[in-house]
């Protein structure tokens, strides 16, 4: 019997994937623990995504690790989430590098620490010859925010003459301008705990990105689990406004 992995078609792989991962105070909380414990479990649980993925061959794998909205959280958990990060940072970079991991982060980062962000750019310059998987972390990140900063670029870019006619302006052009430039979207979105939101999350990027909900919090999310949602995927039929007999036919 073939496992889940096994089941994998490797012609089929997802380029890009996003995961939400959600539920690491509930899980906690339901154990009867301090919420920070379930961070530092789901620690765990991103080394074992990164692996997973480079064992199968991803390009791309884009991590929901901190939002905007956290930052409203209760500023000792928020804190402790920065030095869990630091931390992590430091330990986890011989792996990264042993399992030729690149790193790269989108979001607005002018809101991080300094001993977080000093600690980031270190990684992400050690990093940047890795041809790996691409490790994309987004840090205090939010969707409109990132939206509205690319219209605010392309107003100035306007003001100083650098784009023609307003006319002239593209999805394409609008995208250069996100965060996420050079990356492609993400073909599957997960989101751990149940919940089925995106939460002003890659809202540009996943016009048509496939999603996937799983009930699990994110510190019980396994390899097995990512592998099942990537078999998922590859069920499904990606349309992108066409029809099923249009799509048929352009496979001949």
């Amino acid at each position: 019997m073939n496992t889940i992995k096994e089941d994998i078609i490797a012609a089929g792989l997802p380029e890009h994937i996003a995961i939400i991962m959600d539920g690491n105070g509930r899980w906690a909380n339901e154990k009867g623990l301090e919420r920070i414990y379930g961070h530092k479990e789901g620690v765990d649980r991103v080394k074992d995504a990164v692996k997973a993925a480079g064992e199968i061959g991803l390009k791309y794998l884009t991590l929901y690790t901190f939002s905007i909205e956290n930052w409203s959280r209760p500023k000792a958990e928020v804190d402790a989430l920065m030095g869990l990060m630091a931390d992590a940072i430091v330990q986890e970079t011989p792996e990264l590098m042993a399992q030729n991991v690149r790193i790269q982060v989108i979001g607005n980062t002018a809101d991080l620490p300094e001993s977080v962000w000093s600690k980031m750019q270190t990684l992400i310059e050690e990093t940047v010859d890795n041809s790996g998987v691409t490790l994309i972390l987004a840090l205090s990140y939010g969707a409109r925010w990132e939206i509205l900063e690319a219209a605010k670029k392309i107003a100035i870019d306007y003001k100083a003459g650098k784009i023609g006619k307003i006319e002239e302006l593209t999805e394409a052009c609008f995208s250069e301008k996100l965060t996420t430039v050079a990356v492609p979207d993400p073909d599957l979105l997960i989101r751990t705990s149940g919940e089925a939101r995106l939460s002003n999350f890659l809202l540009w990027q996943c016009a048509y990105t496939e999603f996937y909900f799983i009930d699990k919090f994110w510190p019980d999310f396994k390899k097995d689990d990512l592998y099942l949602a990537i078999h998922k995927f590859q069920t499904r039929e990606r349309r992108f406004g066409m029809t099923g007999e249009q799509i048929e036919e352009n496979k001949i």
